[in-house]
């Protein structure tokens, strides 16, 4: 067994391995462009919700409160007469330094669960085949299973999720060599 807190370079190193490949990722290969579709008459569609002055936040359309009103009439009239959509609303003045720093931090804390998972079940000095392989089973796990949720639940196109997904394997494959190479012997 080996403790988390002797793991700390390859979490911390994991983390930043898998910070640039994100940021090569999406801003340099392009393949995640298609990943959203422009509205049909954005600024119509921008302009007529602008009004409303609708709180961050998600939102679903049309929206039930409870179970037995999605029995109720009116709402599928609604339901039927579209459209039905899922909307997540973020702050205008938008900016990527939160989001990159919570990414940052979600790379930690990946590195973290795959340090959990292998210093449980490996010693000191383990092959670095065998931290590889738990340490990225560890990671592809975080980094990309979930993924699919988007896609089952929510109708997020499957192509979307998919490449999502290749990125999660490229990650675990980075967090799975940093942990081979810097096992502890």
């Amino acid at each position: 067994m080996v403790s988390i807190m002797s793991l700390w370079l390859p979490v911390v190193l994991s983390a930043v391995a898998v910070f640039i490949a994100s940021a090569v990722i999406h801003m340099f290969l392009t393949y995640h462009n298609t990943d959203f579709r422009k509205l049909p008459d954005e600024d119509k569609v921008m302009a007529a919700l602008r009004p409303f002055g609708i709180p961050l936040g998600q939102y679903v359309m049309p929206q039930c409160g409870h179970n037995a009103e999605r029995r109720e009439q009116a709402f599928k009239d609604k339901v039927k007469a579209g459209p039905v959509a899922f909307l997540t609303v973020m702050p205008s003045d938008y900016g990527m330094g939160k989001s990159l720093a919570l990414w940052f931090l979600y790379c930690v804390a990946m590195g973290i669960f795959a340090a959990y998972i292998a210093g449980r079940a490996l010693a000191p000095g383990a092959e670095y085949l065998a931290v590889f392989r738990l340490a990225g089973a560890a990671a592809f796990g975080g980094y990309a299973l979930g993924l699919l949720q988007e896609s089952i639940w929510y109708h997020r196109a499957w192509a979307a999720t998919f490449k999502s997904i290749a990125d999660g394997l490229v990650y675990a494959l980075l967090t799975a060599g940093v942990f081979g190479w810097l096992w502890p012997a």
